[in-house]
């Protein structure tokens, strides 16, 4: 899938979710928010993006396109994402997971109760 700005996203999340279960993925997806975030404030923000993008294979995109991705997923308007932020905008890059979404949120609950 292309976003606006041109890059090339290739949706694997629904893949991901069928072999590591519902669970499992939202793991993997507080992980890589982890793997983003500063460290000291919690959230992601456009330094900490900078500064760990690579670790993604995005060390090509420009201050622009991260702040544009910053943007996108800013919900409450903060300037950075949190962990809740970072999972929606996860969720909403991936058309598949959103068409999947009640299925694995009701499969998650019912694991979790």
């Amino acid at each position: 899938m292309a976003s606006k700005s041109g890059v090339v996203f290739e949706d694997f999340f629904p893949a991901m979710v069928e072999r590591l279960g519902t669970e499992g993925f939202m793991d993997e997806l507080c992980k890589g928010f982890r793997l983003l975030m500063d460290g000291d404030k919690g959230v992601i923000t456009f330094e900490s993006l900078k500064k760990n993008s690579a670790v993604l294979g995005l060390q090509g995109l420009s201050d622009e396109e991260l702040k544009c991705m910053l943007k996108e997923g800013d919900l409450d308007g903060d300037g950075s994402l949190d962990q809740k932020e970072f999972c929606v905008l996860m969720f909403r890059l991936s058309p598949d997971l959103m068409n999947g979404s009640k299925r694995w949120l009701d499969e998650f609950l019912l694991n979790k109760f």
